[in-house]
């Protein structure tokens, strides 16, 4: 970053928090974090957003979360209530199999894309892979399974009418990102794409995709794949407000989604996940139970979920952050809002 963007983003975190505590004067979310918000957000070299609710009080705090955020693999959260949805009204069953086609492995986190086509599954196990693990085939697959526009107007009509724009498959966000280079990305199969995530560095991944699609270098609209990632995210899709997902949490978490049975089968597998050690998790003390999913993808990162502090009521927290210099740091910073959540308890 430029020392004039530098000196310019940092004017506007000291002089623009936009912080709104609404407490009770004696709440655990109190006057100090919106200074310690302010002070992490200083440090950090790109953006945050949080929004944290306690359910004790319904005392919340609403930090830079004004505008839409890129939500990455935390729409697995919805998913899997939609997919439980259906299986409440019997549509569905956990025990139902899919059988794993060559069209449905994706680049990603997860091991599936490594299984044989063929192989069948249970929506349970893409259930858990996908919440779990945060595996990329999985949530492409239970996506197929409702339909992406049925999946969206399901989110709509039966999880929250508005502040989540329309979501995709993940192959889909590589399609409109490597597109963003060049139309002729659209003629990439799913296995270049996934041939493409092994070639490093960036620069190398660039120049193996113009072999692919046959397009010189001269010819690319934007010349570099995390600037084409960032102008994919102008679309608004896959993303949504922090509040909206802090909304969908808190239902979730008092079951007005789902039965007592199906609401602790999603609560279960998201205490289990592997994905976030190095986020809000590694601030809390380590026998903090956090039901939570995380999602990273180029230049963007968050951390959701449900927190259950030892004698408090639950807290409701949505994170993510955007622009900034390394993931490393961005990990840091989730760790930091951790660290200050578990202080206030």
């Amino acid at each position: 970053m430029r020392i004039t963007e530098k000196i310019t983003t940092m004017f506007k975190k000291l002089l623009l928090p936009l912080v709104l505590i609404l407490a009770a004067p004696n709440s655990i979310l109190n006057s100090d974090i919106e200074e310690k918000l302010q002070q992490i957000d200083s440090e950090f070299s790109g953006n945050l957003g949080v929004y944290i609710k306690y359910l004790g009080d319904e005392s919340t705090i609403n930090y830079n979360t004004e505008r839409n955020w890129y939500l990455a693999s935390t729409i697995k959260i919805p998913l899997g209530i939609a997919i439980l949805q259906k299986v409440e009204e019997g549509e569905l069953s956990l025990d139902d199999k899919i059988m794993l086609e060559e069209y449905h492995l994706v680049d990603g986190s997860g091991d599936l894309l490594w299984h044989e086509p063929g192989t069948s599954f249970t929506i349970r196990e893409l259930l858990e892979r996908m919440i779990k693990d945060s595996d990329s085939t999985a949530t492409d697959m239970l996506i197929a399974l409702l339909g992406e526009d049925e999946f969206n107007e399901q989110i709509r009509n039966s999880i929250v009418s508005e502040g989540f724009e329309p979501f995709t498959t993940i192959l889909q966000v590589r399609y409109d990102a490597y597109g963003e280079l060049h139309e002729n990305a659209a003629n990439l199969t799913n296995m270049d794409i996934i041939k493409l995530k092994g070639v490093t560095p960036m620069s190398n991944r660039l120049e193996a995709l113009l072999q692919v699609i046959a397009v010189d270098k001269n010819d690319i609209k934007i010349k570099t794949i995390p600037d084409a990632f960032e102008e994919y995210y102008k679309s608004n899709l896959n993303s949504g407000r922090l509040q909206t997902m802090g909304l969908v949490l808190e239902q979730f978490a008092e079951g007005e989604y789902l039965n007592e049975e199906h609401t602790k089968i999603l609560l279960d597998i998201m205490k289990s996940v592997t994905t976030g050690d190095n986020r809000i998790k590694a601030g809390f003390p380590g026998d903090t139970e956090f039901a939570h999913k995380t999602g990273t993808q180029i230049g963007r990162a968050c951390n959701v979920g449900i927190v259950y502090p030892e004698q408090e009521d639950p807290l409701i927290v949505a994170a993510c952050a955007e622009k900034y210099q390394s993931l490393k740091e961005a990990e840091s910073a989730f760790e930091k809002i951790g660290r200050m959540l578990a202080e206030s308890w």
